[in-house]
């Protein structure tokens, strides 16, 4: 019988058997019950007044430091009561519940989405529940609008932010929604969609802070950042056919500024260029008639002086001007009655030639 239950044992870890390598669960619990009988003399109530002091004083040894992390500051509460502010570091406190130490981002830059959901978020005011309903907005030409943006803000006051409002994240989504349908609600669908973002964004920024100081919620508005700005789904097609309309005219507005830039300057400068032109040779005409006069005014002088010197030396300065450009040249004298005529045989094997 021994060897059978020994075998089977073995063979069914989870079988009745016994096996005698396993040391026995009841005998380990009686060698327990012995060591707790000798580390507290006395036995009874007196061993479970002391087994819960030293409960007590593990629990109280564990709940009496803390650790802030150097991104954020702890604000400490005794009884429930605001009692300090505490930078990052290692600290202690009164434990057992009576000192509670609530840890504040206060560097960390936190961010709300409307319209739209990061994945993986931890603050679960970060994302928005209802995303359709958030970014549907009218615009100020009875137009609808879906508007996804961002606000990332910080908390610059955690006493404000844990005791002035009661929940000043879920707040904020309240104000930053009425913002944006304020804001939205003073534009255009075309500026709203196209050319009024920048505006947008910052007075909802101004809004949003001002409202956050009012309600001393102890948050700071760093950034109101338009994400998708989009027309409903059955009407978007002919608001894309409008873009694009309105795209192709400031193309061509653009080019005909181009093209304006390109002819206007360059026909400025050709009229610039003749003005100058007409003003040199205009200097110049009357400069040279200036100089004719003076030099027929000097010639009538000493003409005056000497008429038959004068004569002769312009009739000399004459031949001087002519003389060079003739190339067939024939002298006569006063008293000769006949010329014979020269034959040029070089002048005539070059017109053969």
């Amino acid at each position: 019988m021994v060897s059978q239950n020994g075998n089977s044992g073995r063979g069914n870890p989870w079988g009745s058997g016994t096996n005698p390598g396993t040391p026995d669960l009841s005998a380990q619990v009686r060698q327990g019950q012995e060591r707790l009988r000798q580390i507290i003399p006395g036995g009874g109530s007196r061993g479970v007044i002391l087994l819960a002091l030293l409960a007590l004083a593990g629990l109280g040894a564990w709940t009496a430091y803390y650790t802030v992390p150097s991104d954020s500051v702890a604000v400490v509460q005794r009884f429930g009561k605001y009692l300090k502010d505490v930078p990052p570091g290692l600290h202690f406190k009164l434990p057992l519940g009576i000192d509670v130490a609530t840890i504040v981002p206060v560097k960390r830059q936190l961010k709300q989405e409307f319209g739209f959901m990061t994945p993986g978020a931890g603050d679960p005011y970060q994302s928005s529940r209802d995303g359709k309903r958030e970014t549907e907005m009218v615009t100020g030409d009875l137009n609808a609008a879906l508007v996804e943006w961002v606000v990332q803000y910080r908390i610059s006051d955690p006493v404000k932010f844990l005791f002035e409002v009661r929940e000043p994240s879920e707040t904020l989504r309240y104000v930053s929604e009425s913002v944006m349908r304020e804001v939205v609600g003073d534009r255009t669908v075309d500026e709203v969609i196209t050319i009024g973002r920048q505006e947008i964004e910052t007075e909802a920024l101004a809004k949003m802070q001002e409202l956050s100081t009012k309600y001393a919620m102890g948050i700071s508005i760093d950034q109101v950042q338009l994400k998708n700005i989009n027309p409903p789904q059955p009407v978007q097609e002919s608001f894309n056919e409008v873009n694009q309309a309105q795209q192709e005219k400031e193309k061509l507005i653009n080019e005909a500024r181009r093209d304006y830039n390109k002819v206007i300057p360059l026909a400025e400068g050709e009229k610039d260029q003749r003005i100058r032109e007409a003003d040199g040779y205009r200097l110049k005409r009357i400069n040279e008639a200036e100089g004719d006069a003076a030099r027929f005014s000097a010639l009538l002088v000493e003409y005056q002086k000497a008429p038959e010197v004068t004569l002769r030396r312009i009739y000399i300065e004459a031949l001087q001007d002519v003389m060079p450009g003739i190339r067939s040249k024939i002298i006569v004298d006063e008293k000769t009655h006949g010329i014979l005529p020269l034959l040029n045989i070089d002048a005539r094997k070059v017109d053969q030639s």
